[in-house]
């Protein structure tokens, strides 16, 4: 990124930040859930999954699945029934089971508070390990970078690269880190009820003023 779209994009994205946050004051991740694990294992089941329907599976499945050692002494394909209607529930079933175990083994049972143990963890990458530390813990160390953080990106010309990644590595540039743990809640609620990847009607959409010619791009390609 040259000296010149790095100003251009800070004072863009800023103005963007300070539009969404007017848009959504309280925007905050919509999974339910009561102990860290809980949410752990919900972010884990979002992956290509909505969070709406990941609240259907687990309003019954954390019933029964009260606690880590409920993890521990299940079978793998009784478990599996319960999250049989999200995508890839066989892979997140063993991910899951999988986590729950080393998180006994390795951290006594509770999340750790770094994103290199994190990522240890099975079915744990960089962006479910972002959205834990800033949602349980407030600790920012990037920026999670999901389908909705990539269409907002390339919509408002905020980095010239399409790999995650990079887009987070850009986006750290570009944002001051107390908004890091806010700003992918504000751009995930802006996608999903003022922009969805879809053509729809620009002429509601306050963020278009800042940078009109988002309001011919529509998708991430």
């Amino acid at each position: 990124m040259t000296p010149k779209k790095l100003k251009e994009r800070r004072e863009r994205i800023l103005k963007l930040d300070r539009a969404l946050k007017k848009l959504f004051p309280h925007a905050t991740t919509e999974l339910k859930f009561k102990t860290p694990w809980q949410f752990m294992v919900a972010v884990q089941l979002s992956a290509q999954c909505t969070d709406k329907q990941v609240n259907k599976i687990t309003t019954n499945l954390f019933k029964k699945y009260k606690k880590l050692e409920d993890y521990l002494n299940t079978n793998p394909t009784e478990f599996e029934k319960h999250v049989h209607s999200c995508t890839y529930s066989f892979q997140k079933t063993r991910n899951i089971l999988a986590a729950a175990k080393m998180l006994k083994k390795e951290f006594n049972g509770r999340l750790p508070k770094t994103l290199a143990e994190l990522v240890r963890l099975p079915g744990v990458g960089r962006k479910t390990a972002n959205v834990v530390l800033g949602e349980i813990y407030g600790i920012s160390e990037g920026i999670t970078v999901d389908t909705h953080v990539i269409r907002f990106v390339e919509r408002f010309n905020l980095s010239d690269h399409k790999d995650p990644k990079k887009i987070e590595q850009d986006l750290m540039l570009l944002v001051p880190k107390k908004e890091w743990p806010h700003l992918t809640h504000r751009i995930i609620f802006y996608g999903r009820y003022v922009a969805p990847a879809r053509v729809y009607d620009t002429t509601k959409d306050p963020l278009i003023k800042i940078y009109p010619k988002a309001g011919t791009r529509f998708r991430a390609s």
